[in-house]
């Protein structure tokens, strides 16, 4: 006896392959794209919003000026990241698979490209937690010495004596030392040299450099920080 068999054509889902029955790829279509773009230029205007207001806050708050303007770079990467997180999964209704395969490539990329790029920011956070040092504090960093003007989540701004801007990347406070002068006080010891002709009255010129300091409104003097002149006579 001969037994027949009969076949219908399988119906399978957009973006399924025949042998397989599974996704292959996804369709987008101009409201996808269009939509995707909105959401990316949301995150742009949200993200340029709290940072001017973070600005205008750490502007009011100069005491913890420091601490509110670090929190501008994290919260600009976690509101981008929200974004592409949503495009990528949301919009182009990505697979398990095909998340698992682009975080794998991401890892490599910044595990190859980037790695310059997340040991600043290891470092921005690190001065985060530590503060070795705030703006305002006259630093030493690797061979740049100056004020520090601005302390981000990649890198650090000082200006140097010669008004030079400097910017120094954060991995160097993990790799060297860092010299702070004054440690976020208001004030801080400083010398300065001052030379006189050999034939000059040096009692005199000592007396002027003691009454120049107490009158001069740069210059704090109490019983803690005294000042103190010396006088050196060094023969060539």
């Amino acid at each position: 006896m001969v037994a027949g068999f009969s076949t219908a054509p399988a119906v399978l889902g957009p973006g399924q392959s025949s042998a397989e029955g599974v996704t292959t790829g996804i369709d987008i279509d101009p409201m996808t794209v269009l939509t995707a773009v909105f959401v990316l230029v949301l995150a742009y205007a949200v993200a340029r919003v709290l940072s001017l207001s973070l600005s205008a806050l750490a502007d009011r708050v100069a005491q913890h000026r420091f601490r509110v303007t670090m929190l501008i770079p994290l919260l600009k990467f976690a509101v981008y990241g929200t974004a592409l997180y949503l495009v990528a999964t949301t919009l182009f209704e990505l697979t398990s698979t095909q998340l698992v395969a682009f975080s794998g490539l991401l890892g490599a990329a910044i595990g190859l490209g980037l790695k310059d790029l997340l040991a600043d920011i290891v470092g921005g956070l690190v001065l985060v937690l530590e503060q070795p040092y705030q703006v305002g504090d006259k630093v030493a960093l690797g061979e740049h010495y100056g004020e520090i003007t601005d302390i981000g989540l990649r890198s650090t701004q000082l200006v140097t004596p010669n008004d030079t801007a400097v910017v120094v990347p954060n991995f160097v406070f993990l790799n060297q030392s860092v010299s702070n002068a004054n440690t976020s006080d208001a004030e801080m010891l400083v010398v300065v040299e001052f030379y006189i002709d050999v034939d000059a009255d040096a009692q005199r010129a000592r007396e002027i450099v003691e009454e120049a300091l107490v009158a001069s409104p740069y210059v704090f003097v109490s019983p803690d920080h005294p000042t103190t002149v010396l006088v050196e006579d060094d023969r060539y």
